[in-house]
């Protein structure tokens, strides 16, 4: 009897921020500026890290995908909702709506252990310095970015495995400018207990443990320092600082949303601004204003493009 009540939705409708007119037409403008300052901000970190040999070091190898990651995380669904924002047209077709949650997760996951592989390079860079390059070599970069990309792929499959297949009825309104998971299966013809009970157990206890296993390996190192110099604790202060803001500007939204019990809508939609358009942008800056090698890197591009332009 249940299974004729089952309709194929073949589409959702994302109901966004707002409906109200002028505040459309303002998160229209603040999207798009924060969009490209994303874009610019983002894609700078990864070309004059690229391109820079002086930046060629396990750290800022790392800090171009995390920004790399950064960009693809906010692409995913800021253009989407900039588009909907100005043609009125907010719908997302099932499948669409299925590889937005993969791709999602898969950023997501990657970006989780990229972060821990920052922290691990930030210990041996501080506690272990003689032997820094000999740790941090090429191959232990690309074994770690590239098991973070592993560990993402597998922690989305994981998800969507359980999902995928769920049963749907007339309902089809997602109260978000995006898909995820928490909105997709309550839409589902089920009991959603035990799917939610999946994705807390899945997204957030591993939100939540990566976190604290970071701000736990960052108080170690801290401790470390100080007990071997208390002069090089203001300096080893100051450059995990930067890590420990992207930390909780990350997991602080996923956190929220996964694991929180009593669901608020209005606050899931700032977490979510918060995460794919507010943390995007203050990576890079967090990064880059405070760092002594890409304002150098940057002088030395400047150079470059004058003297290229004087030639001319």
């Amino acid at each position: 009897m249940n299974e004729v009540n089952y309709t194929e939705v073949s589409e959702f409708v994302l109901l966004g921020l707002s409906t109200l007119t002028p505040m459309k037409h303002f998160l229209l403008a603040v999207s798009t500026v924060f969009y490209a300052a994303i874009v610019v901000g983002n894609l700078f970190v990864v070309f004059i890290v690229s391109f820079d040999p002086h930046l060629h070091s396990p750290m800022y190898f790392f800090l171009a995908n995390l920004s790399f990651m950064d960009f693809c995380f906010s692409t995913l669904t800021v253009p989407k909702m900039i588009s909907d924002l100005y043609s009125g047209h907010n719908t997302i077709s099932f499948q669409g709506c299925i590889i937005q949650i993969f791709v999602l997760h898969v950023l997501g996951g990657s970006e989780m252990v990229l972060l821990i592989a920052m922290a691990f390079d930030r210990y041996v860079a501080i506690c272990k310095p003689l032997r820094y390059l000999t740790i941090m070599n090429s191959q232990m970069c690309i074994l770690l970015l590239s098991g973070a990309w592993v560990v993402g792929l597998i922690h989305s499959v994981s998800q969507l495995a359980f999902v995928v297949h769920l049963p749907f009825c007339s309902l089809n309104e997602v109260d978000s400018f995006y898909c995820d998971l928490p909105w997709f299966i309550k839409l589902a013809c089920i009991d959603s207990y035990r799917m939610d009970f999946v994705v807390t157990a899945n997204s957030g206890f591993i939100s939540t443990s990566t976190f604290f296993l970071l701000i736990t390996s960052y108080v170690f190192i801290l401790v470390t320092v100080r007990k071997r110099s208390s002069g090089s604790l203001s300096k080893a202060l100051s450059t995990l600082s930067a890590h420990i803001t992207v930390v909780v500007l990350f997991f602080g939204p996923c956190i929220f949303v996964y694991i929180w019990p009593f669901p608020s809508v209005s606050v899931d939609k700032f977490l979510a601004i918060l995460d794919f358009m507010i943390t995007p942008i203050l990576n890079p800056a967090i990064y880059t204003l405070r760092n002594n090698d890409i304002k150098m890197a940057m002088k030395r591009l400047s150079s470059q493009l004058l003297s290229l332009r004087n030639i001319s």
